[in-house]
């Protein structure tokens, strides 16, 4: 019964809760469009560091260990309710170079080196204006079932995308959630850290799988633990996962009883739709 609860309850809770973010006196438009981006730039661009970005692909590489198999991307997802990411243009800006880089459908990208964008401390720049969108790197070893990823990579993904600065919050949620963050990866590695996945679809749950053992993640590293929190609707639209808040989840990244194989298994609000 509780669980049918939870199915019914949590997504309409969930799905009305970027709406309440929003100041009832001036509601947002429908969409969100675009600007059109050039040589000049994004009056008030999502951009990233080129140098940072860089940094967290030489982290990647010196971890290997982690993800023996993974292979690193970088990705893009929405902030705000209307966003549409669909034909976006991304390009590294710096003061004589304006390069493109191709984004997958899957909103995915990789970033290639070139010691001149290196040299003009050049912009990574999407033709999306800030806080419209967030940033995460992507680390995936192939061959894995369906609806699981692995541990190593997830603290793969963690550190690359602490060293490469992607992480994109503002006061007053940042400061109840995230008030550990820094800019080090080394973050990662406390057992209680805030670091934000988003998993493909709502989630139900996550549990955490390894060998013979099974442990569900706690309800209160779901949904950016906010579920119980009264200034939800006030708070919310300071946190870049405000429009992924259903997909949403923590993982004990430093707790090393749990190996780098160990598997992250999702159960989707979907399927437990279905099952009925």
């Amino acid at each position: 019964m509780v669980r049918l609860l939870h199915r019914f309850l949590l997504p309409a809770w969930l799905a009305a809760a970027p709406a309440l973010a929003q100041a009832p006196a001036q509601p947002p438009p429908a969409t969100l469009p675009g600007v059109t981006i050039s040589s000049k730039g994004n009056p008030d661009p999502v951009e990233k560091s080129y140098r940072r970005m860089v940094r967290g692909i030489d982290l990647f590489e010196r971890n290997r260990a982690k993800s023996p198999q993974g292979q690193l991307r970088f990705k893009l997802l929405p902030r705000k309710p209307g966003v549409s990411l669909d034909k976006l243009e991304l390009l590294v800006l710096g003061k004589t170079i304006e390069t493109p880089i191709p984004v997958a459908p899957d909103r995915t990208f990789v970033l290639a080196r070139d010691q001149k964008a290196w040299d003009e401390n050049a912009m990574v720049t999407p033709d999306r204006k800030a806080l419209t969108m967030t940033w995460r790197a992507e680390v995936r070893t192939p061959g894995l079932p369906p609806d699981t990823r692995r541990l190593g990579d997830l603290r793969l993904e963690c550190q690359v995308g602490m060293e490469a600065g992607l992480y994109s919050n503002s006061p007053s949620f940042i400061t109840r959630i995230f008030s550990e963050i820094s800019s080090s990866p080394a973050y990662c590695d406390n057992p209680e850290n805030r670091y934000l996945f988003f998993a493909e679809r709502p989630v139900f749950g996550v549990t955490l799988v390894s060998g013979a053992r099974r442990e569900m993640v706690p309800a209160s590293r779901l949904y950016a633990a906010a579920i119980d929190t009264p200034t939800l609707a006030q708070e919310l639209q300071f946190c870049d996962c405000e429009v992924l808040l259903d997909r949403t989840y923590f993982l004990p990244l430093g707790d090393r009883s749990w190996p780098d194989d160990t598997l992250v298994v999702f159960d989707y609000m979907e399927d437990g739709d279905a099952r009925r």
